[in-house]
């Protein structure tokens, strides 16, 4: 006997009018009870439809775009008893969760364009698939920040899975040639600076002696430290780690080389968490081992006397930082009208001016045009509103920024959507358009950050694992370790006037807070931006000593939807520099005592 049922939404709370953002069956499926048949969307929440019973789709009244409200017909289910089936032993979970769309990554919101009918099949039928030489519940393909993070989590959630990575070591770009040892140099040349300006204070120094050799040595203890603890932590949690280089062969497995030849490796979901790669400049000498990546900088193989850094962003800025204390005279080009082109002016002022006293030249609004390859050295020849003559360099440090890998997997091959520069396409879950594979980190768009990843990694994870989670985070801080660190969050004051926001800026100098006087470092200064009416925080940013670490208590407050007021009645400790972020807040609200403002009407 055979019985058809009309399947309904059921009741979705006090939403009406949801989006229908996809489709997870298809006519003809056979389906368990609690199977999901669709994803619904509101402007709090994801949630899917399961089915009631088990049987046969014998249509779908809705698609993607559709809207859909409780009662809101959505299939048509052929019930007989040989379908039947027990329930699923963890049946999809119908319960929502709050989350809130994140505003500053358009990118991870769309409702995805469905494929071939073959892809669908392929995704659906996972129990179908042919198996590999390997097979995991979750592979992830990349053990940077993302990638371990997400394998971890995954595992955590009882998943058993398998981490490709193709270095020795895992942690990726950021722990191996990247965030970490750029940091461990950059405390290195802190010390350095502060003990040459300290000299104005009365305390004098002798000329310090480096040992690169013992340098370098110490940079890499710090890696192996690290590194070494990473592979505790997935021997811990049981999951398994394969050296070699992943490209995709269908939806449902990949090739992996290994030193020991190729594997064939299946599985039920996949995490893509390959990064991202150095950008290169078209038609320059870069076979010359005097042009060095952010790579070979941190090598530490010489001082050069002269070194040109092309591009003024983050990763330049912050390998001259490192250079300059070492002894290294720098010049900066960027093509651009100021450096880390991302901030508001306002914050890169103060770091413009402290290294315009310190670095030989800084080329706004230039660029390379040659480098001609001497043995005397890189002759580089310039254009631009303020190019120089040619000059003449010991070495030169490429640092133009990254682009995503996402045409080196294999992933084009079997039908996940990428746009034309490299990015994996994904919706609000990290989902690709295949329901069973996601994508994290560089590879999922900007901003390409370590710590996005790893925010990335566990959601995905835990949306393999049932959760009903989403991309909820309001902003995504970013922090360039110069000296002065500059660090931002939220909206900056260009995009809120391009969004045409009502906003208002405050901003508390540096010169007025007691603890960096008393650091000879007042060069600083804390903003925050704010809705002009609700006086809720929007944006924050911080020029000065440690910035990276102040910015944290400007995102905890947009986070929590705090007002000016709620920052400016925290006691802050005295004398900090956190304080400057309760000043700023104090000059928002007209109740500042350290310094005279005069008072404006609202």
């Amino acid at each position: 006997m055979s019985q058809e049922i009309e399947i309904k939404v059921p009741d979705i709370g006090d939403f009406s009018d949801v989006s229908v953002i996809e489709v997870l069956v298809s006519a003809g499926d056979r389906v368990e009870k609690e199977t999901s048949l669709i994803t619904l969307e509101t402007d709090k929440a994801t949630m899917e439809v399961p089915s009631p019973q088990a049987g046969i789709i014998k249509a779908i009244t809705v698609k993607v775009g559709d809207k859909v409200s409780e009662g809101s017909p959505i299939a048509t289910l052929d019930v007989t008893e040989q379908t039947a089936t027990p329930e699923r032993t963890k049946p999809a979970e119908s319960k929502t969760e709050n989350t809130v769309e994140k505003t500053d990554k358009p990118q991870q919101k769309h409702p995805l364009s469905p494929l071939t009918q073959k892809a669908s099949e392929q995704t659906q039928s996972q129990n179908d698939t042919p198996r590999g030489d390997l097979h995991a519940e979750v592979v992830v393909l990349g053990a940077g920040p993302g990638g371990y993070t997400a394998a971890f989590r995954a595992a955590d959630l009882g998943k058993k899975v398998i981490l490709i990575e193709r270095y020795p070591t895992l942690g990726g770009v950021c722990l191996n040639v990247g965030c970490i040892p750029s940091k461990a140099l950059l405390h290195v040349a802190r010390i350095i600076t502060e003990a040459e300006e300290v000299e104005n204070l009365g305390i004098t120094f002798s000329k310090p002696k480096i040992s690169l050799e013992k340098l370098d040595a110490w940079k890499k203890t710090v890696i192996h430290k690290l590194t070494k603890g990473l592979d505790t932590l997935a021997k811990q949690r049981e999951v398994k780690i394969l050296h070699g280089t992943g490209q995709f062969v269908s939806p449902h497995m990949l090739q992996v080389i290994t030193e020991s030849g190729s594997k064939s490796v299946s599985f039920d979901n996949c995490i893509i968490a390959a990064g991202s790669s150095v950008n290169r400049i078209p038609g320059l000498p870069y076979d010359d081992p005097r042009i060095i990546d952010s790579t070979g900088a941190l090598k530490l193989e010489k001082i050069p006397k002269h070194l040109l850094v092309i591009g003024g962003g983050i990763i330049g800025l912050e390998m001259a930082t490192v250079y300059a204390a070492l002894g290294s005279k720098i010049s900066i080009v960027e093509f651009m009208d100021q450096l880390i082109p991302g901030a508001d002016a306002d914050l890169i002022k103060p770091l413009y001016k402290r290294l315009k006293k310190r670095y030989e030249a800084i080329y706004l609004n230039t660029r390379v045009t040659n480098i001609n390859a001497k043995k005397s050295g890189l002759t580089v020849s310039f254009e631009g509103e303020n190019a120089a003559d040619p000059q003449t360099y010991d070495s030169i440090l490429m640092a133009t920024g990254r682009h995503p890998n996402g045409f080196k997997i294999g992933a084009e091959s079997i039908g996940i959507q990428i746009d034309d520069k490299g990015f994996i396409r994904v919706d609000n879950q990290l989902r690709t358009n295949f329901s069973h594979i996601f994508a994290i980190g560089d590879i999922a768009g900007n901003p390409m950050l370590a710590h996005k990843a790893t925010y990335e990694g566990k959601l995905a994870a835990e949306v393999i694992a049932g959760h009903k989670v989403a991309f909820d985070a309001r902003a995504i801080p970013s922090v360039a370790y110069t000296d002065p660190e500059i660090a931002w969050m939220g909206l900056t004051e260009r995009e809120a006037r391009q969004q045409g926001i009502d906003y208002e800026k405050v901003s508390f100098p540096w010169a007025a807070s007691g603890r960096a006087i008393s650091m000879a470092r007042d060069e600083g200064l804390t903003q925050l931006i704010m809705d002009k009416k609700t006086r809720k925080i929007l944006g924050a940013g911080i020029a000065g000593v440690n910035a990276g670490e102040l910015i944290a208590e400007t995102m905890l407050a947009l986070e929590m939807g705090a007002d000016m007021e709620d920052i400016g009645l925290t006691i802050h400790p005295h004398p900090t520099l956190s304080e400057t972020v309760f000043f700023a807040a104090e000059i928002a609200e007209g109740t500042i005592t350290d310094l005279f403002v005069p008072k404006k009407t609202r």
